[in-house]
């Protein structure tokens, strides 16, 4: 189960409490003060792995929370460290605050970490409020209590090629056909109802990431369909794919115009992205009919394909890794 948005709640540790002791001791004629403060609570961290690819963890388990600093003690001892919560996600997740909607942090690399809720710092003991007018304070301070909030957590997926399609245009075939994701295939609308990542071979030592984000219809900006919850996927992707079916019932042109609308609806960013075209299944075209003619295609490159044949499937995806490398490059030298 593919799981992008999920909601909880985290409660950091509270401080310990300062203590109030006297040093009583025979050889210590006297004796003072020696209460010790109280711990810090532990904190609630984010952290990424690399190897996670949902937040389906996070469904299951609700609420976390850090443990207390323990309280101080007599002979000025301390008291320890709240032990901290470790939430791990994969690296693509967003956090927010979820009744302010306020980001809190965009998780983009493995291993990254953020501090989501603080723990409370630690009471005072009364050996710190000694002093030369009063050496015998019975004073100390309780620990404050941790941050408590609910978060809301948003998976966007990190890929260097996004595939954007209508349904049935032949995305998941063209997945499983360059890489071995194992996707499903089936005739009939949504097939792919989860985004599936795979890494595309263009020889040893090069290879580059697509996924297959689930087919896009007319009002996806506005959630119908599989709509808005899998256009979020698509900002991450360095660049686009626009997988066309050159045999299917809407007219090519008509098709690529309406994938455009509904990315650009959705966010004027994605118009920004560098795109290639590609028009599927063109072995079930009429024998005869020639090249397609697609003039409308934004300055970008256009490659005729069968994805169920493999026609046309290694130009293509030396295209793509061009494209992604230089991409990469110019991110480098930014």
């Amino acid at each position: 189960m593919f799981v992008d948005r999920v909601e909880i709640d985290v409660k950091a540790g509270r401080g310990g409490d300062g203590c109030i002791s006297f040093r009583r001791e025979k050889h210590v004629p006297r004796g003072g003060p020696d209460g010790g403060n109280g711990g810090r609570g532990g904190d609630v961290i984010v952290r990424a792995d690399p190897h996670m690819r949902t937040l389906l963890d996070l469904r299951h388990k609700k609420r976390y929370s850090a443990r207390s600093g323990r309280h101080g003690q007599g002979a000025r001892k301390n008291g320890r460290g709240g032990e901290e919560s470790i939430i791990v996600v994969p690296p693509g997740t967003v956090i927010e605050d979820a009744e302010s909607g306020k980001v809190l942090a965009d998780i983009t690399e493995g291993d990254q970490e953020v501090v989501v809720a603080k723990g409370g710092a630690g009471g005072k003991g009364n050996y710190v409020f000694r002093s030369s007018t009063n050496q015998a304070p019975r004073i100390n301070t309780e620990g404050r209590p941790g941050e408590e909030r609910r978060l809301r957590f948003t998976l966007k997926l990190i890929a260097d090629v996004g595939l954007v399609g209508l349904p049935n245009a032949g995305k998941s075939t063209l997945l499983r056909s360059v890489s071995k994701a194992h996707t499903i295939v089936a005739p009939y609308p949504f097939s792919t109802i989860e985004p599936v990542l795979g890494i595309v071979p263009i020889d040893e030592a090069a290879s580059f990431c697509m996924v297959d984000i689930p087919g896009l219809i007319e009002g996806a900006h506005r959630g119908k369909g599989l709509g808005i919850r899998f256009l979020q996927h698509i900002e991450r992707c360095r660049i686009l794919l626009f997988l066309i079916d050159a045999a299917g019932p809407v007219p090519p042109h008509d098709a690529y115009r309406q994938l455009r609308a509904e990315l650009r609806l959705y966010s004027e960013k994605l118009e920004e992205k560098p795109a290639i075209i590609a028009l599927n299944k063109i072995d079930m075209l009429e024998r005869g009919k020639g090249r397609l003619d697609f003039p409308d295609n934004n300055g970008s490159r256009v490659f005729e394909i069968s994805a169920l044949a493999g026609m046309g499937l290694d130009e293509l995806t030396k295209a793509l890794y061009v494209e992604v490398s230089s991409r990469e490059d110019k991110a480098a030298g930014s």
